[in-house]
């Protein structure tokens, strides 16, 4: 329930005991129903091999639905972790599923691995996870949609994430492109691991 005057937002946030996949369907139901209070008809969900996003679509008829899958060679080169069929079937279900470059990955990735050294994308990266790996994820899949141009960077959306698999992370925030990071803002932490 959330309280609000012209000086305050009063909003309750969640704080899971523990990471991980057991929460998927509470962080979606929350996520659900901060959208609905707010009126956010856009919702941002990573999905790596599609299980999260299908509980997604499921979870969020009657919105607009972009599933951020992981970048095509994240784990091996050439292939891809969302499977074709899982692909078709949640597009079917009218998500549009984004495969795209790692906001804070890509080419500095490469630089890590042949030099042994960090550049300033990834360690924005890792300080983004001192609040949690779906922290992180949540502000990086809302900078590749709005590269994409998949959401606009003037309004509200609902992005969810998770550590490992499933979700266990989702905050209303407005987008940015990659380009204007800092124009990025959390506006409000729907629920996330206590840590």
């Amino acid at each position: 329930m959330a309280i609000s005057t012209d000086k305050q937002v009063e909003t309750t946030a969640v704080y899971f005991r523990r990471p991980g996949r057991d929460n998927t369907q509470e962080t979606l139901r929350l996520a659900h129903q901060r959208a609905e209070e707010l009126g956010i008809k856009t919702v941002l969900v990573a999905t790596s091999r599609g299980d999260t996003g299908l509980q997604a679509v499921e979870a969020f008829t009657g919105f607009k639905v972009v599933l951020v899958s992981a970048a095509t060679g994240h784990r091996e080169a050439n292939a891809q972790d969302l499977p074709a069929e899982t692909r078709a079937l949640l597009q079917a279900k009218g998500a549009t599923v984004l495969t795209t470059t790692h906001a804070f990955a890509g080419v500095n990735r490469a630089i890590r691995r042949r030099f042994n050294t960090y550049q300033i994308s990834e360690i924005m990266a890792w300080t983004l996870r001192i609040f949690g790996h779906g922290t992180k994820v949540c502000c990086e899949i809302a900078l590749m949609a709005a590269d994409a141009g998949l959401v606009r960077t003037d309004e509200d959306v609902i992005a969810v994430a998770g550590t490992g698999k499933g979700a266990d992370t989702a905050l209303v925030l407005q987008p940015a492109h990659a380009q204007d990071f800092f124009e990025l803002k959390v506006r409000e932490i729907i629920c996330k691991p206590r840590m």
